[in-house]
């Protein structure tokens, strides 16, 4: 009864089936093996990205767990001056200048994740680039970057502007301008600082004194854009600096978006990773953020956000719980007795 080939058969041959018709089942399991194996293959996207590995040692803003590449630079800075401060045998007693708290006063730090001071965001910054430039592997560099090739003011550049590296006040200064003449945030700051590593890694370039102006501005300028609401246009940079172009800064935008491989995301994990390094590189630089005593005042509204929280997460968990209801919360609900008759 019925077509034997589509029967059930056990891997081996049947006594019961003749040879060629078991022949004929061999083959026709063999072709259809075949044209599994011949449709197009559709790649899973996991498959499609990057190893850990590999993005991790390429791409380094771009995930939390990897180091940041300017605290990197900074620790091999710092164990060379602790070498000679050992070997020169430097005291590293000094008046005591950070605050600390007592059963009586309590000292906290008014910047936050969240929230970050401005000045001591900046600050740290600033003293990253420094890091950067100071430590940097080579000189290599693109032309839209050169400030000898596309100057930034009329004053002409100096013969040496290549072989001299910028004080950390200079690079404050620089950048300090520009976040107080367009009225820019402190995370702003720090998204800047992640395009600006972005762009040394994708790019394959250093930061130099013959380019850091133009690439810090690139990086301002993208941020702004990605991060404010209101972001500032081309064009109040250029009242800012007086002497570039909008042309300018309009190619300087561009090429820094093609190097970017206009990859402008910024996750909250890779965020709060960079404003911690900040943190520690303050502390390994003695850049104490500002301290300020916790009043009545500040204790309450303190109190306010934790309770402002502490319910927003009651509410996402009563939600989750609705979503996830299964039946082990069944308990309560009674069923009806039944009738015999």
């Amino acid at each position: 009864m019925g077509n034997t080939i589509a029967c059930c058969v056990s891997r081996e041959r049947s006594p019961k089936l003749p040879r060629q018709l078991a022949n004929r089942q061999e083959d026709y399991q063999i072709s259809a093996n075949v044209r599994e194996d011949t449709r197009p293959y559709l790649q899973h996207i996991s498959d499609r990205e990057e190893p850990d590995d590999l993005a991790q040692e390429s791409h380094p803003s771009n995930h939390a767990r990897v180091s940041t590449i300017f605290l990197s630079k900074s620790q091999t800075d710092l164990q060379d001056k602790r070498k000679s401060n050992h070997i020169n045998h430097v005291s590293h007693t000094s008046p005591l200048s950070k605050k600390y708290s007592s059963c009586s006063t309590i000292f906290i730090d008014d910047s936050t994740v969240s929230q970050p001071n401005l000045k001591s965001t900046i600050k740290c910054v600033t003293l990253a680039i420094y890091y950067h430039i100071k430590n940097r592997d080579s000189d290599r560099s693109l032309d839209i970057f050169d400030e000898k090739m596309h100057p930034l003011s009329r004053e002409q550049v100096p013969g040496d502007y290549s072989r001299t590296d910028p004080e950390h006040k200079l690079i404050y200064r620089f950048v300090r301008t520009l976040f107080s003449a367009a009225q820019l945030t402190a995370e702003c700051a720090i998204v800047t600082l992640v395009y600006l590593e972005r762009l040394l890694t994708y790019a394959e370039i250093d930061i130099c004194p013959c380019n850091w102006k133009r690439i810090v501005l690139g990086a301002i300028l993208l941020a702004s854009k990605v991060w404010d609401d209101q972001a500032v246009w081309n064009v109040d940079y250029c009242q800012i600096l007086k002497d570039i172009t909008v042309e300018d800064m309009n190619e300087m935008e561009r090429q820094f978006l093609e190097l970017l491989q206009f990859n402008i995301n910024v996750p909250a994990s890779v965020y709060a990773k960079y404003y911690f390094d900040l943190r520690s590189l303050a502390d390994d630089n003695n850049l104490r953020f500002p301290l300020e005593t916790l009043g009545n005042e500040r204790a309450q509204k303190l109190e306010a956000i934790s309770r402002l929280c502490e319910d927003k997460y009651k509410d996402r968990s009563r939600a989750a719980m609705r979503r996830s209801f299964s039946a082990d919360n069944l308990v309560g609900i009674r069923c009806s007795n039944a009738v015999l008759s």
